[in-house]
C-alpha cells in the first residue's frame, strides 16, 4: 500500500521560509517522480514543482521559480520542498504526489497523493 505523508507546514510571515517534507512508503521510491501541488480555498489544485526519477531533473511553476527548491533523498524515501521568500499568495494546502512517469505538471499525471499540509503566509 502506497502512503505519502507530508509535514512541515505552518504559519510564517511574508519573506520567511519553510521546508516541507513528504515521506513515502510502499513504493520503490527511487523509481518515482515526486511532485508538489498546492490548493488554496476555492481554487483548483495547481502544480508547484517536480523532481524526476530520471537524473533528478527538476521543473518549477513560474510562480515559485527562484524561490522554491525541490529535492529528494532516496535513502530516506523522502522528498523536500524548500520554500524561501514566501508571499501571502503562497498560502495553500500543499500536497505531494508520486508517479512512475518521467514528470508532469498535470495533477492527473500522478497516481498517488498525500493528505496535504497547510501553509499560511501572513502579510
Amino acid at each position: 500500500q502506497v502512503q505519502l505523508v507530508e509535514s512541515g507546514g505552518g504559519l510564517v510571515q511574508a519573506g520567511g521560509s519553510l521546508r516541507l517534507s513528504c515521506a513515502a512508503s510502499g513504493v520503490t521510491f527511487s523509481a518515482y517522480t515526486l511532485g508538489w501541488f498546492r490548493q488554496a480555498p476555492g481554487q483548483e489544485r495547481r502544480f508547484v514543482a517536480y523532481i524526476s526519477w530520471i537524473g533528478g531533473r527538476t521543473y518549477y511553476s513560474d510562480s515559485v521559480k527562484g524561490r522554491f527548491t525541490v529535492s529528494r533523498d532516496n535513502a530516506k524515501n523522502t522528498v523536500y520542498l524548500q520554500m524561501n521568500s514566501l508571499k501571502p499568495e503562497d498560502s495553500a494546502v500543499y500536497f505531494c504526489a508520486a508517479d512512475r512517469s518521467t514528470g508532469g505538471v498535470a495533477a492527473h499525471t500522478y497516481a498517488y497523493w498525500g493528505q496535504g499540509t497547510q501553509v499560511t503566509v501572513s502579510s
